[in-house]
């Protein structure tokens, strides 16, 4: 049985999420030669670096790695603008007049996410093929992963972010809305099971919180997005919405 997969999203992430899943039916009537469908344990292994962010940051992840031609020109606008913060970054965004997609300006606040994907551009674009193809299949993978994380002791409450273990399903959400934080781990460590003496506590680190005020909410950020659930199943569209 598959696991569901849910996220935590706001509603302008909804629109996008609904616009992906028209850009899915275009893209694959376009492609003469579709990418190979990946088996679980090969989505298990593309996810496994992204699958314990918090949820909101999973999402625009995901969205953006369908936009991989941008991903570099963004990581280096990123990186140009280290720092800024808050209302000051929003404003540089908004006032350079990217020629990106919303979700790809959304992580411009997170430049080591963006440097991750910018860097291994192989993965960052074998991510994006697999969430128009198999995006349901994507979040069951990431939802094993966060259940083996779990299992094995690493993936836990904090202060920086809140896991809800549900029967079928993992939520992470920020504690705090407005601050993002990106959580550090070393995937051949935290979903295997820890040698006898291993500091479980050690394993996951968090960045630096990253502000996301009411000026990032055009980008699909924003505090109201707690408690807004996206069910990802193998059942549902990509980003329909359950109550």
């Amino acid at each position: 049985m598959k696991l569901r997969a849910v996220s935590t999203l706001s509603g302008r992430v909804l629109a996008l999420t609904a616009a992906l899943a028209l850009v899915v039916g275009v893209s694959l009537n376009a492609q003469t030669d579709a990418p190979p469908v990946l088996e679980p344990a090969q989505l298990d292994n593309l996810v496994s670096r992204i699958a314990l962010y918090p949820d909101p940051l999973l999402a625009q992840v995901l969205a953006v790695a369908t936009f991989p031609d941008q991903v570099p020109q963004a990581a280096a606008f990123a990186d140009d603008h280290r720092g800024m913060t808050g209302d000051a970054l929003a404003n540089a965004i908004a006032q350079a007049n990217l020629p990106f997609d919303p979700s790809v300006q959304a992580l411009i606040p997170f430049p080591t996410v963006l440097d991750m994907m910018a860097q291994d551009p192989n993965w960052t674009g074998t991510l994006g093929n697999a969430v128009l193809a198999q995006r349901p299949d994507v979040m069951d993978a990431v939802q094993r992963m966060r259940f083996q994380a779990q299992r094995f002791g690493y993936l836990q409450s904090s202060a920086q972010a809140r896991v809800v273990v549900e029967p079928r399903y993992i939520e992470i959400v920020p504690v705090n809305p407005a601050y993002v934080f990106v959580p550090v781990y070393n995937p051949l460590v935290v979903f295997v099971a820890p040698r006898p003496g291993f500091f479980i506590g050690g394993a996951i680190r968090f960045s630096s919180g990253f502000y996301i005020g009411p000026a990032f909410h055009v980008w699909g950020w924003g505090a109201d997005s707690i408690g807004t659930r996206i069910a990802w199943s193998s059942t549902m569209p990509f980003g329909a919405a359950r109550g």
